[in-house]
């Protein structure tokens, strides 16, 4: 995919914040839309579907955790890549972002470097994307990375970001041992600081929703999905 092709959606109650950032990400080729709270960025997202939306924590009508909820409830914007801006100091639970949906988050001011930086590390998501099917058949489960859905025999279902991606990730390759540390890069990022209790809580919800004996425990190492 070429960088004119990847549309980014900036969402900062500061203009100067939003200039700054747009003009950096546009002079990289990026194609490069604004809004200034949540309320509009909603409406923003549903028309251009962007792949990255880079938003804001604290911002009037719309704060971006409610907003980022609102966004993963819509289908069409579940591969969307979200990324918060936080102020230093500002006080708010990392969990709550990520368990809104969000996959990652920059504290300001923050280096423009550095922040094209964690946009292509992100963005890497579309291009790995493509190397690996859209849906997946497994026996009597079927799994739709596009609409981010599960089916299991008459049964359909879909599951929060984080769950869904782990799901898959496993999935992709049955039988394939997943080491932990690579399990928390791909899913979580190298940047993301999340507890080391982390992927269990999510292994264990997915075995309370798709079945208990699909996820192994390689005691040590990490997990492997398998197929009955």
């Amino acid at each position: 995919m070429k960088k004119s092709d990847i549309k980014i959606l900036l969402v900062d109650d500061e203009p100067d914040i939003r200039e700054i950032i747009g003009y950096n990400l546009s002079n990289e080729g990026y194609q490069v839309y604004e809004a200034s709270d949540g309320e509009k960025a909603v409406k923003k997202a549903e028309e251009i579907i962007p792949h990255l939306i880079i938003m804001d924590i604290m911002m009037p009508n719309l704060d971006g955790i409610s907003a980022c909820e609102l966004l993963r409830g819509n289908p069409k914007l579940q591969a969307t890549v979200v990324m918060f801006l936080t102020a230093r100091g500002e006080d708010f639970s990392y969990v709550a972002a990520f368990d809104a949906g969000a996959d990652d988050y920059v504290t300001k001011p923050i280096k423009p470097k550095v922040l094209l930086s964690k946009v292509k590390g992100l963005l890497r998501r579309f291009k790995n994307a493509d190397a690996t099917p859209a849906v997946l058949n497994l026996g009597n489960i079927t799994i739709d990375r596009e609409e981010y859905k599960v089916s299991q025999g008459d049964q359909s279902y879909t599951l929060p970001r984080k769950e869904f991606e782990l799901l898959y990730l496993l999935a992709s390759r049955p039988g394939k041992v997943h080491k932990r540390e690579k399990i928390m890069e791909k899913i979580w990022g190298s940047d993301v600081v999340v507890g080391d209790r982390t992927i269990d809580v999510h292994i264990r919800k997915l075995r309370e929703k798709v079945g208990d004996h699909y996820f192994k425990t390689v005691k040590g190492v990490g997990y492997k999905f398998e197929i009955e």
